[in-house]
């Protein structure tokens, strides 16, 4: 081979190596700006897109649905078979006589098969069914609660004149009858069509929501409430221990896991507003109903994940709703979860761990 055919030779070898990085210049250059184009457009669409909406679990504010107030037995012989009392978006207890309470648990928009053990009326009860707009359910009353009933036009359905229609009987269990009472909400939501009820509400709800964690650490008089200890009466106490991990308080009567009979599970709360108002036996009454004195404003407190803050309470009258603040005047806030409102004799003081 000539000089000048390996000179040629030699020059046309450095031309396509010169072309070729020329080729793989020109790829990451296009890799790159398409890369960067790519990015630009995406974060231009994240900019575009909104947040997701939390929706509140617990309630639909949407729904115009008239809750529905149940009457639960919170004797000791009925208590291991408490029914859906998880479901319940509020559930109240107060003293009744001989040093028990019951429960009054509010429903909206669920299907429940069992609620219950169902227990008569004390006329008391009715003002926390009113202020709910709330479909009053019952087995039995008193005869103040009766006539109470009468005087207000409260929307009930007895037990007493629907057995085997609107509620049965679970004779499996070994208990006394009045024990062995309970509904379905399917039955509950027949009952209203046959007698005619209102199955809508425009009332707003008693509590206010938040879908965004409440810190109540910070507020005025927060401290820790990791046990609450609330005694209605030598015979009766609740109490709540936080778990930190659900985020809810396990729920105990007596020193016992308070469980659902169905469920197996026990009965856990959100959130808790406790507050003390004044009780005596009715005039005359020899059974030793009770009467509070429910009407007016106190203090008390809002316990929920881990935190107790002081607040206020204020109810006009019978049918207006208690409104709750916190010391600046604020209404207070609660999570999104289910709330036990635990209204305790004035005798008696609840201790915050």
């Amino acid at each position: 081979m000539t000089k000048r055919k390996r000179k040629l030779k030699k020059s046309f070898k450095l031309l396509m190596v010169l072309l070729v990085l020329g080729v793989v210049a020109i790829g990451l250059v296009f890799t790159y700006t398409k890369k960067f184009n790519n990015n630009d457009k995406d974060k231009a669409n994240n900019e575009n897109v909104p947040a997701p909406v939390k929706e509140l679990k617990i309630v639909n504010l949407d729904s115009k649905t008239r809750p529905i107030a149940v009457m639960i037995n919170n004797h000791d012989k009925a208590r291991p078979y408490h029914s859906g009392l998880q479901e319940a978006y509020i559930v109240y207890e107060i003293i009744v006589e001989g040093g028990y309470t019951r429960y009054m648990a509010l429903y909206k928009d669920v299907n429940l098969d069992a609620i219950g053990s169902v227990r008569s009326s004390r006329h008391y009860f009715l003002d926390y069914a009113l202020e709910n707009d709330a479909i009053y359910v019952h087995w039995g009353w008193s005869n103040k609660a009766q006539e109470d009933i009468s005087t207000l036009g409260v929307n009930n359905i007895n037990g007493l004149n629907y057995e085997n229609v609107y509620f049965y009987r679970d004779k499996s269990l070994n208990v006394s009858m009045e024990h062995t009472g309970y509904t379905k909400t399917e039955m509950i939501n027949k009952a209203i069509s046959k007698l005619g009820y209102r199955n809508t509400s425009s009332k707003d709800l008693l509590l206010n929501y938040s879908v965004d964690e409440i810190n109540l650490k910070d507020m005025e008089g927060s401290k820790v409430a990791n046990k609450v200890n609330i005694p209605y009466s030598g015979i009766t106490t609740t109490s709540y221990e936080y778990d930190s991990n659900a985020k809810v308080y396990k729920r105990f009567v007596n020193g016992k896991e308070h469980v659902d009979y169905v469920t197996k599970k026990q009965y856990t709360a959100k959130n808790i507003i406790v507050y003390n108002v004044s009780n005596h036996v009715l005039n005359g009454d020899v059974k030793g109903r009770q009467d509070i004195d429910n009407l007016g404003s106190g203090n008390g407190y809002f316990i929920s994940e881990g935190y107790a803050v002081p607040i206020t309470w204020e109810k006009k009258s019978r049918t207006s709703q208690t409104v709750y603040k916190y010391l600046n005047g604020e209404e207070i806030k609660v999570n999104d979860g289910n709330t036990f409102i635990q209204i305790q004799p004035s005798t008696k003081i609840t201790t915050i761990a």
